[in-house]
């Protein structure tokens, strides 16, 4: 018997060809598009406005596509890290930090990581396979939290421009008009600088980008992030700034500070020269947490002060970012499934 088809990840062209091929109205299509992304149904049975004939035949083919997760840890600052299963038979990981105003849930694109950075409890998983664009909606739409969301960032586990078509297919179900409707400006997805992808994304996609910098200098930069080989961030740079950034199309940088490592005034000083060309940019500095067996430690907090008013004052925007969900291991850098 053939496998049934999820529901969950097909554009509203794909559920009309479907459902003219069963003999069934094309307007069905934007039926199961509102019960699928706006009313988040959890059974075909559940869509009441089509003829109980058609659901049958619809559940002989289809199924909705959602997995509930498999665990759920709570952190004393109120993020909740889940566990989803994959069609494939894997697991990831995402996280919500549910917020005054806003609720964001951080994704992952990847089973694992092939990109190998030191610091990174994911990099040290390694790469198990990517993710299907069902297997990422499911962690927005199984998520208990579903409704209090205004806010996607492609930052769990994986590279997220390692996996482009899943990534840009769903950002782009999430920005149909017969789904969600979110606009681009809350959804954001990060990344190495895999070059050629990036630009990919850029040209594709109207959603904010964050580079995963982490340190000025390319040898450096290699030393923590073997990407750095094949993907040079100075011709990643030369490259964002043939494009224009501003608050509906944010481009920013994530930067690691590691004590001794990457936090002397000599890397603020050429952070600044780096970033100056591109206009509208802005950096987000980050605590590192610890992970096992791990050379690194976290820089002091007034030596990351002293980095956040250094660039502010040389017309970079930064911001620290706050550290959320380290007692479940649910903070940057931190997710890993390998032993689920």
């Amino acid at each position: 018997m053939a496998e049934k088809r999820a529901l969950l990840g097909m554009t509203l062209q794909e559920m009309e060809q479907m459902v003219i091929s069963l003999g069934m109205p094309r307007f069905t299509a934007k039926q199961l598009a509102q019960w699928v992304y706006q009313k988040n149904a959890d059974s075909i049975e559940a869509m009441t406005n089509l003829s109980q004939k058609n659901r049958a035949l619809l559940s002989e083919q289809c199924v909705i596509g959602k997995m509930r997760h498999t665990e759920r840890l709570e952190s004393v600052d109120g993020t909740v890290k889940y566990l989803f299963p994959t069609a494939g038979g894997e697991s990831v990981e995402a996280v919500f930090i549910p917020e005054a105003d806003r609720g964001t849930l951080c994704v992952s694109s990847q089973v694992g990581c092939r990109m190998g950075c030191r610091f990174c409890m994911t990099g040290r998983q390694g790469f198990q396979g990517n993710c299907s664009a069902t297997d990422i909606l499911n962690q927005i739409y199984a998520l208990p939290e579903w409704e209090h969301l205004t806010n996607i960032v492609f930052m769990g586990q994986g590279e997220p421009m390692d996996n482009l078509g899943a990534v840009l297919r769903a950002t782009e179900l999430l920005m149909a008009p017969y789904s969600l409707g979110w606009s681009p400006r809350r959804i954001t997805v990060s990344t190495v600088g895999i070059r050629g992808a990036v630009e990919e994304f850029i040209l594709k996609s109207p959603c904010h980008l964050a580079v995963s910098l982490h340190n000025a200098f390319p040898q450096q930069r290699q030393e923590m992030m073997p990407a750095e080989n094949a993907y040079g961030m100075e011709d990643l740079l030369r490259m964002l700034a043939k494009y224009d950034w501003n608050r509906q199309r944010r481009l920013s940088f994530e930067y690691i500070v590691f004590r001794g490592l990457n936090d002397s005034p000599r890397h603020t000083k050429e952070l600044v020269r780096l970033l100056s060309p591109l206009r509208g940019v802005r950096v987000n500095l980050i605590r590192f947490h610890t992970i096992p067996d791990s050379p690194y430690e976290g820089a002091p907090e007034e030596r990351m002060i002293q980095m956040r008013d250094f660039l502010s004052l040389h017309g970079i925007t930064c911001t620290i970012r706050a550290s959320r969900g380290e007692d479940i291991f649910a903070a940057c850098g931190l997710l890993n499934t390998k032993f689920h």
